[in-house]
């Protein structure tokens, strides 16, 4: 007969086993969990919101965002392009379109064999120049040559009878046409000077643009045989302070003029050889800037600059002026 008084050990062994599969299921479970923060925390990164990428490893947007992403500021490439009023009679013309560099590109390589241009004098830089600063009494005769040569060999045979020079400054497209021209230019003594590549209204270009006509100008100048550094006109006069600081920037001092003969509207707009040589004896100053120009009226063919140049000259003599180019900006 077994005894009454003894409990058996097996009830309490199975409790025993039961509270160790407990603990360890707990243990377990706490393991789980703080993996799972520690993965989450990871994932988050230091904003505390899980980011995703694409398949491209580019950030996908983040809850709350719209998937716009903005684009990065880029430089200014300027206006559209636009028209701009001829010179002579008034129609519309699209402006070209902007080539050469940009403005992050380099500037482009010096013409071989071409010397570095001299430095500005700083009391040149910023302004469109209208008379020569201390000149005396001397003139500047300036021809603008960017339609056609109609009046050079004229313009070129009185001034070598007066024993004057004067400054051209010459469009580049003009001095690719007429390369001998530039060359008989330079060769008779005279000095030239940039107006820019295709004669446009500057003051309606970005910078990029403004560099490429100036750039481009002064390359086809420099394969005729001419240096226009560091004169420089401005087509129409058409500038304002961002051009100019532009111009200057590129090496260069715009001249501007003191008195315009007006022989360019021709006998059709009103205009004579004795109108050119009276509105320039009647505007004469110390370092005056007599504007004229090299080619003929597009409508009746006229060249009046041309024409009335020997009265032009002996008239200012007359006066008692004397004549000097534009490098006397430059020092005396």
């Amino acid at each position: 007969m077994a005894a009454t008084g003894a409990e058996s050990p097996r009830p309490e062994q199975g409790r025993r086993a039961r509270r160790r599969v407990v603990a360890v299921v707990l243990a377990a479970i706490v393991i789980l969990l703080a993996a799972a923060v520690t993965i989450t925390l990871l994932v988050a990164g230091p904003g505390g919101t899980p980011s995703a990428t694409t398949s491209s490893g580019s950030l996908a947007p983040t809850p709350g965002t719209t998937g716009v992403v903005s684009p990065s500021p880029t430089a200014d490439t300027g206006p559209a392009a636009d028209t701009e009023p001829t010179a002579k009679t008034g129609g519309p013309t699209p402006l070209p379109p902007e080539p050469g560099p940009t403005a992050s590109s380099p500037a482009p390589p010096a013409t071989p064999g071409a010397t570095a241009a001299p430095p500005l004098p700083p009391g040149l830089l910023g302004q469109d120049l209208t008379i020569i600063p201390g000149a005396g009494n001397n003139i500047a005769l300036t021809f603008d040559a960017g339609a056609n040569a109609a009046g050079l060999d004229s313009i070129l045979a009185t001034l070598a009878n007066r024993q004057v020079k004067g400054t051209f400054f010459l469009t580049g497209a003009w001095a690719a046409s007429n390369p001998s021209g530039v060359a008989r230019i330079v060769a008779s003594g005279h000095r030239v000077g940039n107006h820019s590549m295709t004669h446009p209204a500057m003051t309606r270009l970005p910078e990029q643009a403004i560099s490429a006509e100036i750039r481009d100008a002064e390359a086809a100048i420099t394969a005729a045989g001419g240096d226009p550094r560091p004169l420089f006109r401005f087509p129409f006069g058409d500038r304002d302070e961002r051009t100019i600081n532009a111009v200057n920037s590129l090496g260069y001092v715009p001249v501007r003029w003191t008195v315009d003969t007006l022989g360019w509207k021709g006998t059709s707009g009103g205009m004579s050889r004795s109108g050119v040589a009276e509105r320039v004896l009647g505007n004469l100053q110390p370092g005056g800037i007599i504007l004229m120009h090299l080619g003929s009226n597009p409508d009746d063919g006229s060249t009046l600059d041309a024409d009335a140049l020997a009265d032009v000259i002996d008239g200012i003599r007359s006066a008692g002026y004397g004549f000097v180019t534009l490098d006397r900006l430059l020092g005396p």
